[in-house]
């Protein structure tokens, strides 16, 4: 495992038909801290002194594509431990928030729910490195059902009023049209190794030695988006030692992929 990151995520931008149907989610329910530098634009931090983990753009006549299609699966906020995603648990069921999913993945716990627009979020807390399934050098993640009972005794007396507070970007889950293809961008562009490949339909890779910081799927074979403008993934920023000025690329499916450089040990 390297001695200092050579990569991170930083950001995901999202395109909606109506911020005002988003906002109360993020802000209210999750308890992100919301800001509108102008009038089509909310971008959501996970504190007052936070960058933005999410922008969204409005775009009136953006829809909903009528099929499942390429973009988003899901994107995932990772949480310092186990107490705080306890926390975020105990928020969500006193908002009466739907969750779509509580998954244990070996590596970590996860929470599954999904915002107005029908963007797919994780919540996650990652285990210690020494206690993740392995396969030779990959990671060998897998899904069974999450101890919710046993997570919530470790909810925090008194629960933090914001759990998300200390939140960042922790991976990017993407529906793709063709596995090859988008492995070949993220790994050739961004430096990341494919980390597992046992899963039909999909592939996880990092950089770092992670479990994943971007996974690929076909599963239900999504079509291609169509013309802009449209609901959902319109690009994600990360920062990468492998540049050194700021540059902006297209992945196989039409994502926008911002790099930064990544500047000190964690950047």
């Amino acid at each position: 495992m390297p001695s200092a990151a050579t990569f991170a995520l930083r950001s995901v931008s999202l395109v909606t038909p109506r911020l005002g149907g988003v906002l109360p989610f993020y802000r209210d329910t999750l308890g992100l801290v919301a800001r509108r530098p102008d009038a089509r634009t909310l971008t959501l931090h996970a504190s007052a002194a936070a960058p933005a983990v999410i922008t969204f753009t409005e775009y009136p006549t953006a829809a909903a594509p009528a099929e499942r299609v390429a973009g988003l699966f899901h994107l995932a906020l990772l949480v310092p431990d186990r107490p705080t995603l306890a926390a975020v648990l105990a928020r969500l069921i006193a908002y009466d928030q739907p969750i779509e999913g509580l998954s244990d993945h070996g590596v970590s716990e996860a929470i599954y729910l999904s915002d107005p627009d029908g963007n797919g979020i994780e919540i996650y807390r990652d285990r210690p490195r020494t206690e993740w399934p392995m396969a030779g050098d990959k990671v060998a993640m897998v899904t069974r059902a999450l101890d919710a009972r046993g997570l919530l005794r470790e909810l925090p007396v008194p629960p933090p009023a914001a759990p998300l507070a200390s939140a960042v970007l922790g991976h990017v889950h993407l529906s793709v049209t063709a596995l090859a293809p988008a492995a070949g961008f993220y790994a050739a562009e961004l430096g990341l190794a494919v980390r597992q490949d046992d899963y039909p339909g999909a592939l996880f890779l990092a950089a770092d030695g992670y479990h994943h910081h971007v996974a690929v799927n076909t599963w239900g074979s999504p079509a291609a988006r169509g013309p802009a403008p449209r609901t959902g993934l319109a690009g994600l920023t990360a920062a990468t030692t492998r540049v050194s000025s700021t540059r902006t690329l297209a992945d196989p499916d039409g994502n926008r992929v911002t790099l930064e450089p990544l500047r000190g040990a964690g950047g």
